[in-house]
């Protein structure tokens, strides 16, 4: 039943997985409603719902534009309920809105296999990660797939090995002046979040740890089913998958090594894991099979959703 509402993209599967957004953010949201008190914290949640409302169509875009899914609702619903393994995520600024510039420069790379106007999207995808280094600092290692994407498309050109190096420095220029305007000690700024931490000793409960165990349950499922079906699969989006997966890893890297450590830095391999569960479901033509992959994953996110409330 699942597999057949979200077999097309239509009206009907945008609407509805955005009502679900919609309601599991406030219900998340509604635990303690001190904020409602203030203007401001009224203004950042609301904020926060418009950039995971962007991410949501942003992730669509990517793998609609770049051929990665058929015309489905699958990513978007995956989407959900992957974010509804770490609820906390809805309370963290800093994490959604790096998430969103890393999607911002996914979205140039994974493109990037069209050659066409390669140089930009080397810049821009550096661009958005260098900014989005500035709200998670090690998301910088993301700059690791831009090289990547260079030595699958673009590498003969040494111009474009250049190109993140001109985009760390715009970005610095802009960091700059606003450290300027706002009286910001840069050094200390980096300073704090430039540090290695591999303790993964943070959970506040049994509930955490079981989301977390979960999650890597699922996400090992569909990796590996990426890595062992992607010689069957069409070589024009070889590369593109590869890059996925990079990413995948990369964003696990991220998770690893950050400091102050939580369960909402797994976000950055949400997008990823969505392309890849999307993909599998429509690898798979087995209807039973892909059902059960649907349930079962529809009981874990609900179950970790509503045990972390």
């Amino acid at each position: 039943m699942i597999t057949s509402v979200f077999k097309k993209s239509t009206p009907l599967n945008y609407s509805l997985v955005v009502i679900l957004i919609l309601v599991f953010f406030f219900m998340f949201q509604i635990r303690e409603t001190s904020w409602i008190n203030s203007y401001f914290t009224i203004f950042q949640k609301l904020s926060l719902l418009c950039f995971i409302l962007a991410s949501f169509f942003m992730i669509n875009f990517i793998v609609k534009k770049n051929g990665l899914s058929k015309d489905n609702g699958y990513a978007i619903f995956f989407y959900l309920l992957f974010i509804l393994f770490f609820p906390t995520i809805f309370n963290n600024p800093d994490v959604i809105y790096a998430n969103f510039f890393i999607l911002l420069a996914l979205r140039r790379l994974v493109s990037l296999q069209s050659l066409k106007a390669s140089k930009e999207k080397i810049f821009d995808a550096s661009f958005w990660i260098f900014v989005a280094s500035l709200f998670q600092f090690w998301c910088v290692l993301f700059l690791i797939l831009v090289f990547i994407s260079i030595v699958f498309h673009v590498s003969r050109d040494y111009r474009n090995w250049v190109l993140p190096f001109i985009a760390l420095l715009a970005v610095a220029l802009v960091f700059t002046m606003i450290s300027l305007m706002f009286n910001i000690d840069a050094i200390d700024f980096f300073q704090k979040r430039a540090v290695i931490d591999f303790r993964i000793d943070y959970f506040k409960n049994n509930y955490e740890n079981g989301a977390l165990s979960i999650y890597v349950a699922v996400a090992l499922f569909f990796v590996v089913s990426m890595i062992t079906t992607l010689s069957n699969r069409p070589q024009i989006v070889h590369a593109s998958y590869k890059k996925v997966v990079a990413c995948f890893f990369i964003a696990a890297l991220v998770f690893i090594v950050s400091p102050d450590k939580s369960n909402d830095l797994l976000l950055f391999s949400i997008a990823p894991l969505t392309i890849m569960a999307a993909s599998h479901i429509e690898y798979v033509q087995q209807k039973l099979n892909n059902e059960i992959v649907f349930y079962v994953l529809i009981l874990c996110s609900l179950f970790t959703f509503f045990s972390q409330l």
